[in-house]
């Protein structure tokens, strides 16, 4: 299932607004988000419409969680930050993803909840390939 109106569904310019696809996993997509207060924050969404874990099986939620540990996991080895923090919202976007934002304790906001999109951090398509390019070395 797909919604025409989901960013993750649909990609191109709805994705483009605030996100650089990096690649597909088994069970989700991997974006890079433009927004870069800290280093090497992505989002893995799940590549099936739904709003919530609960609406997957449990292999399905297990296969996903593997997806998301496997984009820690490299952004450990690529950046090494202090700590990998984890937000799955989604009130006005109804697809199930989880924000990975490193943390660093020398760097922006380490000791407090990420700001959904601080608005502060935007790089050159050169730096925003050389991060996609690090992380891609790891998955």
């Amino acid at each position: 299932m797909t919604d025409n109106n989901c960013a993750y569904c649909m990609e191109g310019e709805l994705v483009d607004a605030f996100g650089i696809k990096i690649c597909e996993l088994p069970e989700s997509k991997v974006y890079l988000f433009k927004e870069q207060s800290h280093k090497g924050r992505v989002i893995v969404a799940h590549k099936k419409h739904v709003s919530e874990m609960t609406e997957l099986t449990a292999e399905e939620r297990a296969a996903y969680f593997e997806d998301v540990n496997r984009v820690a996991m490299a952004l450990h080895k690529a950046f090494h930050p202090q700590k990998v923090n984890y937000g799955a919202y989604g009130d006005t976007g109804h697809h199930l993803h989880f924000h990975l934002v490193p943390k660093y304790t020398d760097e922006y906001e380490w000791g407090g909840v990420f700001a959904m999109n601080p608005g502060e951090k935007f790089l050159t398509d050169e730096e925003y390939r050389e991060l996609i390019s690090e992380i891609e070395k790891y998955l």
